[in-house]
């Protein structure tokens, strides 16, 4: 299975994902090397907002958004398979958070409500999306007037200088590309991070960040 598109971290996942990080038992490690609650914090989550996770799988960016913005707010967690949702929905009732809605989402299209989100987080999802002109589309027409959108993904050391195609064949992708894509769907660049650090602690995948706000 892909990862489905990355707030609302927005994060979907690859065919290898069986036993990886992303199922909760590992949750509380991720949470350090991924510095999340520094990303929150940097995109501005704050209670009330609407949000969103492209790339939701079981929920552990969902269930730290829910928390962010409380129950006045609302996350809209995306995926492309029922089965990661239902668990996502079982770690939510489980924590007694009522403000996730799940979205069962295509690969070009997070079908998410029309100009009602105030930052939507893609997280080591964008380079499994092939059309990734509609997905920044649909992101676009998402989000309120100066909604903003987070993404975050690892860029492995072997393919640090190599084409498009060849970068994500190994399930990676470097900030150049996304950063002229974003621009091009009509996105500002409002900061970037160039090295958050190591996806998953291993040397050989740097994590880089970027924050855009829609321009219109």
């Amino acid at each position: 299975m892909k990862h489905f598109f990355a707030v609302i971290f927005i994060g979907l996942l690859s065919t290898c994902d069986v036993f990886s990080q992303y199922i909760e038992k590992d949750w509380k490690e991720r949470d350090e090397w991924m510095k999340t609650e520094a990303l929150l914090k940097w995109a501005g989550v704050t209670e009330g907002d609407r949000v969103a996770d492209i790339g939701c799988h079981e929920g552990y960016l969902s269930i730290h958004l829910s928390r962010k913005v409380l129950d006045n707010g609302r996350v809209y967690s995306v995926d492309v398979r029922e089965d990661r949702l239902e668990t996502l929905r079982e770690n939510a009732n489980d924590r007694n958070l009522k403000n996730i809605i799940t979205i069962l989402g295509d690969y070009d299209d997070p079908k998410l409500p029309e100009r009602e989100l105030d930052i939507i987080f893609i997280v080591d999802t964008y380079h499994e999306i092939t059309s990734h002109e509609k997905m920044l589309l649909h992101v676009k027409r998402s989000l309120k007037p100066g909604g903003k959108v987070m993404l975050l993904e690892k860029l492995k050391k072997r393919v640090k200088n190599k084409s498009r195609a060849e970068q994500v064949s190994a399930h990676s992708l470097g900030p150049s590309y996304v950063q002229k894509e974003l621009e091009q769907a009509g996105f500002t660049i409002i900061s970037k991070i160039e090295n958050h650090g190591k996806w998953e602690r291993e040397e050989d995948k740097q994590m880089w960040v970027l924050l855009a706000q829609k321009s219109e």
